[in-house]
């Protein structure tokens, strides 16, 4: 709110983690998980989610680490999402790029509507050390992973939903005629589904700077990277995984009273349930207005 009020025309975008079930220590994560979505929803005008339970899968699946603890969570999230996904997202800011796109056009291109603000995280390639690869990934062969769940940072299929708009931000030693051919092929085998009211759905930002690793960690250094910003309607899944868990303890009022002994109401909690029930309609409806068009 302070934010708001003091930089009512800065664009404010938002960085949220959240629970994971296979490590969590805190039985009342859901609780904080739907107060914290409520508490931002009008403030925040993008908000870029990270799922502790994608970011565990891709720690035992993609980096070969067999039982993940918070150390390999958050030290992935610091190097692979806040260094190279922020890194890549502000990458346009710091330097020159055939096709830069500004933090600006990120609300612009991915929220068609304020509260459908919470664009999915791709990053391709996710490659460990120990297997780093002497021939590069082509830039269609990491564009294409873009759209595996198994890259995401958020537990959603979005073959189970529609996308509304879709930003790839290439990094390093990449042709914009490859990266065209690669869009007109996914859009030839019609493999993703679009809502009608936005059939285009491709911003393209290529920023010539190679990505970069950092010493010692998980990530081998790669000669091209992309970052895919998708706001689709898949997440909706994620909602109703908050909103089901929020509800099998709210429904026994348990640990409640830890909230209420630190000032807060228990309607608060009621406001806060009700209003991600509202955001999942809201993503029904937008999934739904393809048949009101």
């Amino acid at each position: 709110a302070r934010l708001t009020r003091d930089y009512g025309k800065k664009s404010k975008l938002e960085f949220a983690v959240y629970p994971a079930p296979q490590i969590s220590p805190l039985i009342v994560e859901p609780y904080n998980a739907v107060l914290t979505t409520h508490g931002t929803l009008e403030y925040a005008d993008c908000t870029f989610v990270v799922d502790n339970e994608a970011i565990y899968d891709i720690c035992a699946r993609n980096l070969d680490v067999p039982r993940p603890t918070y150390t390999n969570l958050n030290r992935l999230i610091a190097q692979f999402e806040c260094f190279q996904v922020v890194s890549t997202v502000t990458a346009s800011l710091r330097f020159e790029g055939s096709l830069n796109v500004d933090l600006i056009e990120f609300q612009t291109n991915l929220v068609p509507y304020p509260r459908i603000h919470f664009p999915l995280i791709t990053f391709a390639p996710i490659v460990p050390v120990s297997k780093a690869m002497h021939d590069d990934l082509s830039t269609a062969t990491i564009t294409n992973m873009c759209f595996e769940p198994a890259n995401q940072m958020v537990k959603c299929d979005p073959r189970d939903g529609k996308y509304m708009s879709c930003c790839l931000l290439y990094r390093g030693d990449v042709n914009p005629n490859d990266i065209n051919s690669t869009i007109s092929s996914i859009k030839s085998k019609r493999s993703i589904q679009f809502v009608d009211w936005s059939p285009t759905g491709f911003k393209v930002g290529i920023n010539y700077q190679p990505p970069t690793a950092v010493p010692g960690g998980d990530l081998a250094k790669v000669m091209r990277a992309v970052v895919m910003l998708s706001n689709s309607t898949a997440i909706n899944q994620a909602w109703k995984r908050i909103n089901r868990k929020f509800d099998l303890m709210f429904k026994k009022r348990a640990f409640v009273h830890h909230y209420v002994g630190e000032g807060m109401e228990e309607g608060e909690f009621s406001e806060a349930r009700q209003d991600l029930g509202a955001l999942e309609l809201d993503y029904k409806e937008v999934e739904g207005t393809d048949d009101d068009r």
